[in-house]
C-alpha cells in the first residue's frame, strides 16, 4: 500500500468542513445515549478495530467500519460524506491515531457530540506520530484496547455492564484462543531465531513471538510510509539474505513495492521460507482473530520449514 507524502490533502479538509455544516444543519451532530435500535451506535476507523468492539459488544452495539476493504490504505484515506454522516451519528468512535488515519480524526473535530465517547488507540499506549503505528499486531496493545472498549461500553450502557464483562471473558477465552495458543507456540518453539521483514507492521508483533528481528528500523519505516530506504539499509537488508542471516522472510503482501519484490526474489533464491502478512483484514468480512491466526499459521509453517533445513 504506497503512501502519499500529505497524509491530511486539502481535499479531505473540504469535505470535512462541508460536511459539518450539512450534517450541523439537519441534527446530525448531537448523538443519544443509544440507536433508535436501543443498542450503542459506534463507529471504527479501521475493521481490525472495528472486528474487535462488534465482538466485545455483542448485541447491544452496532458497528459500522469505515475502512473495510483490503484494498483501501487508510494511511492515505479520504472519507466521503457517508462517512462523515456516519461518525456524526455515533455514540461511541475508535480510531487508530498515531498519525496513521489523522482524516479520522478531523472528521470527528468537524462533526462534534457532547455525549461521543472517543477511544484513540494509540492514546490509550501512550504512543504519538512517529512511533509504531501498527499496534493491532501487538498482543499487549490489543489487550488494552479489549479492556478500554469494554469499560466504554459499560460507561455508556451501565444496565448491561454484566453482559459486557461476559462478552469480555468470553472473547478472550474463545474467540482469542486459538491466536494466543499461536503465539505461545511460536515463542516456545522459535523463540531467538533471526527473521527480516519488508516492514514495521511486524516489528509490532516479533517481540511477542520472541523473534530477532534484524532487518534495519529505517528500513522497515520507510516501506511502510512509501519513502525510500537508505542506500546503507537496503545493502544491510540485501546482505541478511544473501548471507542467510535470516531464516524466515515475512512481507506485506498489500505492499509488494519494487524493493520488496526484490526482496521476495532473492529470498526465494536463497532458499528462504516466507511468510505473509497483510495491513487491514483480509478476506473483507474477516474476523479480527480469523485473520490474525492464519498469518500465524503460516509464519509458524514458515518457521518449521527453516528449522527443518537447518
Amino acid at each position: 500500500m504506497p503512501r502519499s507524502s500529505a497524509h491530511a490533502s486539502a481535499a479531505l479538509i473540504i469535505l470535512a468542513a462541508l460536511a459539518a455544516a450539512l450534517l450541523g444543519g439537519c441534527g446530525g451532530a448531537s448523538s443519544s445515549a443509544t440507536s433508535s435500535s436501543g443498542k450503542l451506535n459506534v463507529v471504527a476507523a479501521e475493521d481490525f478495530w472495528g472486528s474487535i468492539a462488534e465482538q466485545l459488544g455483542g448485541d447491544r452495539v452496532e458497528v459500522t467500519n469505515i475502512i473495510a476493504n483490503p484494498a483501501a490504505d487508510p494511511h492515505d484515506y479520504e472519507p466521503t460524506a457517508e462517512d462523515a454522516r456516519t461518525v456524526a451519528g455515533a455514540q461511541m468512535a475508535i480510531v487508530n491515531g498515531i498519525g496513521y488515519d489523522p482524516w479520522a480524526s478531523k472528521l470527528l473535530a468537524a462533526n462534534p457530540s457532547s455525549g461521543r465517547t472517543v477511544l484513540t488507540v494509540g492514546d490509550l499506549l501512550g504512543l504519538k506520530e512517529g512511533d509504531n503505528p501498527h499496534q493491532w499486531y501487538s498482543p499487549a496493545s490489543v489487550q488494552k484496547a479489549i479492556e478500554q472498549i469494554t469499560g466504554d461500553y459499560k460507561q455508556a450502557d451501565p444496565g448491561h455492564a454484566s453482559y459486557f464483562d461476559a462478552q469480555q471473558r468470553r472473547f478472550e477465552a474463545v474467540g482469542l484462543a486459538d491466536y494466543h495458543g499461536l503465539i505461545s507456540q511460536i515463542r516456545s518453539h522459535y523463540a531467538g531465531t533471526p527473521v527480516g521483514a519488508s516492514e514495521s507492521i511486524f516489528a509490532a508483533l516479533a517481540p511477542s513471538l520472541g523473534l530477532k528481528l534484524l532487518t534495519p528500523t529505517g528500513f522497515l519505516d520507510a516501506i511502510s510510509e512509501g519513502t525510500d530506504p537508505t542506500p546503507a539499509d537496503k545493502a544491510t537488508t540485501d546482505s541478511q539474505i544473501a548471507d542467510r542471516q535470516i531464516k524466515v522472510w515475512i512481507y506485506n503482501r498489500q505492499n509488494a513495492t519494487p524493493d520488496v519484490q526484490r526482496l521476495n526474489d532473492a529470498a526465494k533464491a536463497a532458499g528462504i521460507p516466507i511468510a505473509t502478512v497483510t495491513e487491514t483484514m483480509a478476506p473483507e468480512g474477516a474476523s479480527f482473530q480469523a485473520w490474525q491466526s492464519r498469518e500465524l499459521e503460516g509464519l509458524a509453517a514458515a518457521l518449521a520449514k527453516a528449522s527443518e533445513g537447518g
